[in-house]
């Protein structure tokens, strides 16, 4: 009993402790995406222009670092029609305040399709995200960030050819 106790006191002050600096929030943003192909595309492979948006979770550990986790839908892959490539996508980053206005964030990316089955890509992805936030008030911020591909986004069933995406997002948000 003892025990039990003083597990649930420990949960409830690391969840305390957590939630002190935890903040939510909503996020949307422009995508320039491409697909880096390996060996290259005999066919003129052109940038995507695409929309993400998303919630937020940063879960404050100290004054200058946090955690942040996020949900998001983003329409990425090359131009044609047959290489568009649309997730639901789970960024987790480690981010470092810089100053008052600024923070830097760093990590992985796990991204799940969202279209057709037998369509040639896989149906999981992962990828890693770095990135650069600005806040214009305490609420509204502006953030840009790249996803660099690091797993083949083709069926390797299907095909031997590789391909990875790489996405760049300029995106802006509220903290609520």
């Amino acid at each position: 009993m003892k025990s039990l106790v003083l597990t649930l006191l420990f949960v409830s002050i690391t969840t305390l402790s957590f939630a002190q600096g935890t903040s939510y929030g909503v996020r949307g943003g422009l995508n320039v995406s491409n697909l880096d192909f390996d060996p290259d595309a005999t066919f003129k492979n052109q940038h995507r222009y695409g929309f993400a948006f998303g919630g937020f979770v940063d879960f404050g550990i100290s004054d200058n670092f946090s955690i942040l986790t996020e949900l998001q839908y983003s329409a990425e892959g090359g131009k044609d029609e047959s290489l568009k490539a649309d997730y639901i996508q789970m960024p987790i980053m480690a981010r470092i305040g810089i100053g008052n206005k600024f923070t830097l964030g760093v990590g992985p990316m796990a991204s799940l399709k969202t279209w057709a089955n037998q369509d040639g890509f896989s149906t999981f992805t992962f990828s890693g995200v770095g990135g650069l936030e600005y806040m214009i008030t305490d609420e509204f911020f502006i953030d840009a960030r790249v996803h660099y591909g690091l797993s083949n986004i083709l069926d390797e069933d299907l095909t031997d050819i590789e391909a990875k995406n790489t996405t760049f997002q300029f995106g802006f948000g509220i903290k609520i």
